[in-house]
């Protein structure tokens, strides 16, 4: 089946969804009990790690961890939003920089000024969905906002009105006035990400045992006859290329190439993050440059944010992925 679609369904209890692209599992989001990222707290600073330059905090979810917390004393109290998942018996990993995001836009506090998206390249359609947000954010003083790819060719009047509804979020947290520990807003679910982050025509509820299944699967085959394996460690997440039944001079480095490809979708839709360790196959070193290209390359479309480390003297090659999703452990 070509095209893009969307399954709504339940997890063990737990809402869910699935985005199939051209018949194949692209992405995968399983709710779960940990604070969701972009959760806001109003949180106590308790200890400072002068080592590591941060503040744990106390908030009504258990102790987080701000990196960077300059300038607070034991006892302040900060507005921090949650920015990913912690390992089991982690501190919850804490931001003060603020976001406020939606499907078309991302409303900035502290950082005023309009930036419309790069893929949008058509000049007219800019200056519309420009004029579109001025009107709702002219009235927020010190705001900024990012106008995301979303909007080409979306109705005007959704843009105002998703600007407008994220302004009012920002100024209602911001302006609180409540004192103590507490829960300002909460992060956003599965199924309201994939309507906010996911551009699909086709949304429909259904079974997701099939697509769990899939994502569940240690081993992924590639083209060519060449597979991957795909395994969580206590350490670190382990990928093993080998090249199958391919015997050819080149089979290292196709299989490889088709690895590095197949690799951001394998770490999405299992929700991995952390230290990543591959172990591809034996190929020459003039051809690294060109497998990471290819990886680079592959990580563009990704949204989940990964640094490529580099290779080992082993010939390993890591990278490190943020912990932006629960890891499919259910």
């Amino acid at each position: 089946m070509k095209g893009r679609e969307v399954i709504l369904g339940q997890v063990d209890g737990r809402d869910a969804a699935a985005l199939i692209v051209d018949g194949e599992l692209d992405d995968l989001l399983v709710d779960g009990d940990a604070p969701r990222p972009g959760t806001i707290y109003r949180a106590k600073a308790t200890r400072p790690v002068k080592g590591q330059g941060g503040m744990f905090f106390d908030t009504p979810d258990g102790s987080g961890f701000l990196r960077g917390a300059k300038g607070f004393a034991p006892g302040d109290f900060l507005l921090v939003q949650v920015s990913g998942y912690a390992d089991e018996g982690k501190a919850i990993p804490l931001t003060a920089k603020l976001l406020f995001k939606s499907r078309y836009a991302i409303v900035t506090p502290d950082a005023p000024g309009m930036n419309i998206s790069r893929s949008i390249k058509d000049e007219e359609e800019r200056l519309n969905i420009r004029a579109a947000a001025e009107t709702e954010l002219a009235e927020a003083s010190g705001f900024g906002v990012i106008l995301r790819s979303a909007c080409s060719g979306a109705d005007p009047d959704d843009i105002a009105e998703d600007v407008d509804a994220m302004v009012e979020l920002a100024q209602a947290v911001l302006n609180d006035d409540g004192a103590g520990i507490e829960k300002l807003s909460e992060g956003t679910g599965p199924q309201e990400l994939a309507w906010r982050d996911w551009q699909c025509d086709t949304v429909r509820e259904g079974d997701l045992s099939e697509w769990l299944a899939q994502a569940r699967k240690t081993d992924i085959r590639l083209s060519g006859g060449a597979s991957m394996a795909v395994e969580p460690t206590r350490a670190f997440i382990a990928v093993d290329v080998n090249t199958g039944g391919d015997t050819s001079p080149a089979a290292g480095q196709k299989a490889n190439i088709a690895a590095a490809r197949a690799l951001p979708r394998a770490l999405r839709v299992r929700g991995l993050g952390g230290q990543v360790v591959v172990d591809f196959a034996p190929m020459p070193k003039k051809d690294r440059k060109g497998l990471e290209s290819v990886l680079r390359a592959a990580l563009r479309g990704d949204d989940v944010e990964t640094a490529l480390v580099g290779w080992t003297q082993m010939g390993h090659f890591e990278l490190n992925r943020k912990r932006a999703r629960l890891p499919l452990n259910l």
